[in-house]
């Protein structure tokens, strides 16, 4: 037998006794990212990090992995649909974003391992029955613990001493939403301020709450993280301003958008942190060896330029607690 046959036929044989290894070393990795926002929403600004980060860990979009993105505001017909699409193409992996997103795509989906981010309260949300070792197919990483609605109120007295009435902005269906109103019901007792619940599913829902809100005085505004009050954003601040209701945003973006106040976790770092976990999963790593993060630090932005604007003079105490300042 020549030489080059005999290499050729090894070669043949090497394959045919490990195709496992073969196929999984050429094959192009499937990855789905559903998120829930628009496309030019702010929520999907924060993707670049999940991208730079799986490209620093090696995969290379278009080369050994395909990432498809899915931007589905906050309507679960559209989320349904990308649902079932995602499970006819079978992916090695999804990345889930919002509760609402995350908890069709579980409803739908059972077998796909999926990294969620941005999520409230995975266990009352019924994602997980453990954080630290998550059974199903659901990992990932939360934004905030349900005393967070206490928090939040607290804060926004520090900034606006003289609100009274605040209303709470939720999605009345969501529980972790609940979590965070009763949060803040329980800091207004001690408090002496009263929260009213504004329980809204769209962007009209919206304008009509904060119009009938605002007809009292002292009024301010907790908003509570969800895909409807993340993709009617710019609507809100927009409200607040014209009815000059000091509030306060679960993300940086809000405050950065004209908003008054945000305290909240670093979405860009939490993507960026599931791009380790997908990295993880994709080399072989079982999924209830990766647990459910929680954040462990908070930005306090302050639009200073928006506190002038409602007549607040912010204390000195309270600019330097910031991390930024707008001016």
């Amino acid at each position: 037998m020549k030489r080059r046959t005999f290499i050729t036929l090894l070669g043949s044989a090497a394959v045919a006794c490990c195709p496992v290894v073969a196929r999984t070393q050429s094959r192009v990795r499937r990855i789905g990212v559903v998120i829930g926002d628009t496309e030019t929403g702010p929520i999907a600004a924060a993707l670049p990090a999940f991208r730079q980060e799986m490209q620093k860990l090696g995969w290379i979009d278009r080369s050994n992995v395909h990432i498809s993105y899915h931007y589905v505001a906050p309507d679960p017909k559209v989320i349904k649909t990308v649902a079932a699409e995602l499970a006819a193409l079978a992916p090695d992996l999804i990345v889930s974003n919002t509760n609402l997103v995350t908890e069709i795509l579980h409803s739908e989906i059972r077998s796909t391992p999926i990294v969620f981010v941005g999520v409230s309260d995975p266990i009352g949300s019924g994602f997980v029955t453990d954080l630290s070792r998550p059974t199903g197919n659901l990992t990932g990483f939360a934004n905030f613990e349900l005393s967070m609605g206490g928090k939040w109120l607290e804060k926004l007295r520090e900034v606006a001493p003289r609100v009274e009435r605040i209303g709470f902005i939720l999605h009345p269906e969501t529980p972790p939403n609940i979590g965070f109103l009763k949060s803040a019901e329980d800091a207004a007792a001690t408090l002496n301020m009263k929260v009213i619940a504004l329980g809204v599913h769209s962007g009209v829902e919206i304008e009509h709450a904060l119009a009938a809100f605002s007809t009292e005085p002292r009024g301010g505004l907790i908003i509570a993280p969800h895909a409807v009050t993340f993709a009617n954003s710019d609507l809100i601040v927009a409200l607040a301003a014209r009815y000059r209701l000091p509030a306060i945003y679960p993300l940086a973006f809000y405050a950065k958008a004209g908003g008054l106040i945000s305290y909240g976790n670093d979405l860009s770092d939490q993507f960026r942190q599931a791009a380790v976990y997908v990295d993880r999963i994709l080399r072989g790593t079982q999924l209830n060896a990766l647990p459910v993060q929680l954040p462990t630090k908070f930005e306090f932005v302050l639009n200073l330029k928006t506190a002038q604007t409602l007549g607040l003079e912010v204390p000195l105490f309270v600019q330097q607690l910031a991390d930024e300042v707008i001016e």
